[in-house]
C-alpha cells in the first residue's frame, strides 16, 4: 500500500477535481459519510449517543459539518462547536456549513478561549468527541485557542474520532506540532500519510481506518509516490519451493565477521539467524580467543579463528586472511560485537573498500565507518547497513532525537547520496532505497528492544542475501519476518520477558507460515 505527504495528498486531490471533474463537495461529501459511518461500526448505538463535533474554519472542519448532519440524520443529538466564527467559513466547508443550519443542528462560535471553555461542560459531558479541526496541512505549532481544545479532547474521558488526522499532528513526520489530540479512532482519506505510520503519530491515531472517497486508482497510479507499506503479499513471492536436486552450494555461503572478549552472543547469533533462514553455508570468522566459545555454541556454523590484537579484537593483520575467504563466499555480514577498537577501525574500511560481494554492515561496523563514508559510494556490489537511530545520528553527525524526528528523511537522503540500503531500526522500522524508495514496516513489538535482536536482523537478511536476493527484498523480507517472528514470540512468553533467542526460535515456524502460503495458493 501506498504512503502519502501531506503534498501528495493535495496533489491527489487537485488532480482528481481539475482534471478528472470530481467536485470537491463531492469528495468532502463522501469523506464525511465514511467517517460517520466508521463511527458507527466502531461505537454501535451511536444513534442515540450525544456527540460534539470540534471543528475548525478549513475543509477539516467541512468534513467534519458533513459527519454531524449525517449523525444527525441518524438520530444523534450532535452539537458543533465552531472554533471561529461562521462568516469566515470558506468555500466547500461554508456550504456543508450552511446545510447544518437548515437542519436545525445546533452550532455554537467559540471563537477565543472563553468561549471555549463555555462549552467545556457540553464538550466533556457528550458521548462521543469528533476531532475535526486541523487537518494533513498544519505546519505550525498549535498555541493559543487550538491548544485549548486540543486539551479539552484529550482530557474528554469517552472515544474520540480524528478526521483524517489527529488534529496538532504534522502529517509527514508524526510528531506533535506543540499539542496533539489522542485518538481511540483516526478514519482518514484516500491513502494513509506518513504521520499516521511513523511513530509517535501511529500511537496517537489509535485505530486507523481508510476511506475510500472516490480518487481514481489511476491518478494514484500515476503519481510519483515512493513511500510503501511493506505488505505480506510483498515477501510471500520471495518463498518460492526449492528444487528437488538442490544441494547446500545451490543457497549460498555467507562469511559474518563479529564477536570479541564480552561480545561473543552477537556473533552467534548472527550466525544462527543467517543459517536459519535458508543460507547453505555460514562461516563465523571471530578474533581467535573467542573462538572456543563459538565452537560449543554453533553446532551447524563453521568457525574461522581470526588474527587478534592485544586487546583481543580483529588484528589489522586478520585483512589478508578474510580476503582469502571471501573468495568463495556470496556474502559478508560485518560488525556486531567487533568494537571500534583502532586495528578494528582499519580492518572494516579496507573491507568496505576492497569486498566485492553483497555486504551487510552493522553495529561497530557502522561506528568505525564514521568519517569515511565515501567508501560506500566505492562500492559495487549491494550493500545494506542497517543502524539504530544512535548509530544513523554518528554517521550523519546528528543526534538519535532530531534522527527519530524524521526517520524517512534521513534514511532516504543517506541511501540516495551513498548508494546503498539503510535500515533505520526502531518502531516501523525504515527501509530506504538508493533510487529514493522507502518502505515502512508494519511488524514488531515493543519486547523486541533488547540486546541481541538487531544481531538476529543482521544474520537474517544477509543470509537472505548469501542465497541470492537482491539487497532491496532481503531487507525487506528479513525486516518484515523479524518483527513476525518477535510478534509471535510476544504471544508466547509476553512483551517484557521476550529475548532475542526467541526470535530466533519462532523463525522456523514463520518461514514455514510463508511457505504454506504458497501451497495453499498452489491448490486454488
Amino acid at each position: 500500500m501506498k504512503v502519502v505527504t501531506a503534498q501528495m495528498m493535495r496533489e491527489l486531490d487537485r488532480r482528481t477535481i481539475e482534471e478528472i471533474g470530481v467536485k470537491g463537495l463531492v469528495l468532502m461529501e463522501n469523506a464525511g459519510l465514511g467517517t460517520a459511518e466508521a463511527i458507527d461500526e466502531n461505537f454501535p448505538g451511536v444513534q442515540f449517543a450525544r456527540v460534539v463535533v470540534i471543528a475548525g474554519r478549513g475543509n477539516n472542519g467541512g468534513d467534519g459539518y458533513v459527519v454531524a448532519r449525517h449523525l444527525s440524520s441518524w438520530g444523534a443529538e450532535v452539537l458543533v462547536v465552531l472554533l471561529c466564527r461562521k462568516q469566515e467559513v470558506q468555500g466547500d466547508a461554508a456550504v456543508n456549513l450552511e446545510i447544518l443550519g437548515r437542519l436545525g443542528v445546533e452550532v455554537v462560535e467559540a471563537p477565543d478561549e472563553s468561549a471555549l471553555d463555555g462549552q467545556a461542560d457540553q464538550i466533556l459531558g457528550a458521548d462521543i468527541v469528533v476531532d475535526a479541526v486541523f487537518g494533513t496541512g498544519l505546519r505550525r505549532k498549535v498555541e493559543g485557542l487550538y491548544a485549548r481544545a486540543i486539551d479539552l479532547i484529550n482530557g474528554f474521558p469517552g472515544p474520540v474520532v480524528s478526521v483524517d488526522i489527529p488534529s496538532g499532528l504534522n502529517a509527514d513526520t508524526g510528531q506533535p506540532m506543540g499539542d496533539a489530540v489522542f485518538a481511540d479512532l483516526t478514519v482518514t482519506f484516500g491513502l494513509p500519510k506518513l504521520g499516521h505510520i511513523l511513530y509517535p503519530g501511529a500511537i496517537h491515531c489509535g485505530s486507523l481506518e481508510l476511506v475510500d472517497i472516490g480518487i481514481p486508482s489511476g491518478v494514484v497510479d500515476e503519481a510519483d509516490i515512493p513511500y510503501s507499506l511493506v505488505e505480506r503479499g510483498q515477501i510471500q513471492a520471495n518463498f518460492l519451493p526449492r528444487k528437488p536436486d538442490a544441494h547446500k552450494g545451490s543457497f549460498g555461503h555467507l562469511l559474518v565477521l563479529a564477536g570479541s572478549p564480552g561480545f561473543t552472543g552477537a556473533a552467534i547469533m548472527t550466525g544462527q539467524a543467517a543459517a536459519r533462514v535458508g543460507a547453505g553455508l555460514v562461516t563465523v570468522g571471530c578474533p581467535a580467543g573467542v573462538n572456543p566459545i563459538l565452537e560449543a555454541h554453533l553446532t551447524e556454523v563453521i568457525t574461522r579463528p581470526l588474527p587478534e590484537s592485544a586487546a583481543g579484537t580483529f588484528s589489522k593483520k586478520a585483512a589478508t586472511q578474510v580476503m582469502d575467504l571471501l573468495k568463495n563466499k556470496s556474502a559478508l555480514a560485518l560488525g556486531p560485537g567487533i568494537t571500534t577498537d583502532p586495528e578494528v577501525r582499519q580492518l572494516v574500511a579496507r573491507l568496505v573498500e576492497k569486498a566485492d560481494v553483497p555486504l551487510v554492515l552493522d553495529a561497530d561496523g557502522l561506528n568505525c565507518l564514521e568519517g569515511k563514508l565515501a567508501l560506500l559510494r566505492k562500492r559495487k556490489a549491494d550493500t545494506v547497513l542497517t543502524p539504530h537511530p544512535g548509530e544513523m545520528a554518528r554517521l550523519v553527525r546528528s543526534t538519535a532525537e532530531k534522527v527519530n524526528r524524521d526517520r524517512v528523511g534521513v534514511a532516504r537522503k543517506f541511501a540516495e547520496r551513498h548508494g546503498v540500503h539503510v535500515v533505520l531500526k526502531g518502531a516501523g522500522t525504515v527501509t530506504a532505497c538508493p533510487d529514493g524508495q522507502v518502505f515502512i514496516n508494519t511488524t514488531g513489538n515493543p519486547g523486541m528492544a533488547s540486546g541481541g535482536t538487531g544481531d538476529v536482523l543482521t544474520g537474517m537478511i544477509a543470509g537472505f542475501m548469501a542465497q541470492g536476493m537482491p539487497a532491496r527484498e532481503a531487507a525487506l523480507t528479513g525486516v518484515f519476518l523479524h518483527g513476525l517472528a518477535g510478534d509471535e514470540a510476544a504471544l508466547r512468553v509476553g512483551e517484557r520477558a521476550l529475548l532475542a533467542g526467541d526470535i530466533l526460535e519462532e523463525l522456523p515456524a514463520v518461514i514455514r507460515g510463508f511457505e504454506q502460503g504458497l501451497d495453499e495458493e498452489d491448490e486454488q
